[in-house]
């Protein structure tokens, strides 16, 4: 049986802001395994991203880490001072790759310059040594080693995307964090981006989070999924059971919504009203306003997760 090599218990990461307290995070606990992707999933809003970024043990302020735990290969990062982060734990135990190609890189300096700086600086590096590690990685993700040599505008967003990938894999991190790694690419590209992180899952082992809005994309990588809903996950399980059997009213209609080719479809599919401020979510079920199967108890109090099969988990009063 694979380790784990993420835990996440309790977490919550609450932004501070002058209008009140966001609870974008808010007590999360799941596991990655040693070779696993994990899909998460869910509107824009629920907190997909931010999860993200308090896994690399960096929120974007105001935001901050209120409690719980985060265990990476078995080591505690929650309380960490900043400089123990910076040169222990990112890049070199978890990195991420982030949304956004076209701004992730530096326009200013060549992808080499910005590949080899990691490597100089965590691994002790000569410049050559660097520069020769970083062109194998370009290599590993398909493109040509010589690109090391060129700027930002040179390149394609595809390009780009890939240089992102390389970059994030240089230190051959614990867990990887994909954020939308497909956003603003065209559909051809997209596909091609997919197919090159199952690749390198395959041939890496990587153990990955991988963040998306887009069902469909985390059907072809995931082996796991998580749906995300206003801070909370209300859906865990093995890909196959939570789209052939979802058992959460949210996960059926995210699912509902998408149109199937070899069918006939008259009127799309949508979830009505919209996700809650999360500055004062609905007491209870946090779906509760826009489900179709709500009752009282769902007005009133939270559920938990709730194992409905072997590893299949959801939080509903309904089951």
């Amino acid at each position: 049986m694979a380790k784990n090599v993420l835990e996440v218990k309790d977490l919550k990461m609450y932004y501070f802001t002058s209008k009140g307290v966001v609870k974008a995070v808010d007590n999360l606990t799941f596991n990655l395994k040693k070779g696993e992707v994990l899909g998460l999933a869910g509107e824009s809003g629920c907190g997909k991203s931010s999860l993200g970024f308090t896994l690399m043990g960096m929120p974007t302020p105001p935001g901050k880490i209120v409690s719980g735990s985060v265990k990476i290969d078995g080591r505690e990062i929650v309380g960490l001072p900043e400089d123990v982060l910076r040169k222990e734990i990112r890049w070199q135990k978890i990195s991420m790759i982030f949304q956004g190609a076209m701004n992730a890189l530096n326009p200013v300096y060549t992808v080499g310059y910005q590949m080899t700086e990691p490597l100089m600086l965590h691994r002790g590096m000569s410049k050559e040594e660097a520069l020769d590690r970083a062109q194998k990685y370009l290599e590993l993700v398909g493109l040509d080693p010589e690109i090391v040599y060129r700027y930002p505008h040179e390149l394609s967003g595809g390009m780009k995307q890939r240089v992102i990938i390389a970059t994030a894999l240089l230190l051959e991190p614990e867990v990887v964090i994909a954020d939308e790694p497909t956003t603003a690419l065209d559909v051809v590209v997209q596909a091609q981006i997919i197919n090159l992180m199952k690749k390198l899952k395959k041939e890496l082992g990587l153990s990955m989070i991988f963040i998306t809005h887009d069902l469909s994309i985390l059907a072809e990588i995931s082996d796991r999924v998580a749906i995300m809903y206003a801070g909370k996950i209300v859906e865990i399980g093995d890909s196959e059971k939570v789209y052939y059997e979802p058992a959460h009213p949210y996960t059926q209609k995210l699912l509902a919504a998408i149109p199937r080719l070899h069918e006939d479809v008259e009127k799309l599919e949508f979830i009505p009203g919209q996700p809650p401020n999360l500055i004062t979510p609905p007491k209870g079920c946090r779906f509760h306003p826009r489900c179709p199967y709500a009752m009282q108890v769902c007005k009133e109090q939270e559920p938990e997760l709730k194992e409905v099969d072997k590893d299949h988990y959801a939080a509903c009063w309904l089951l």
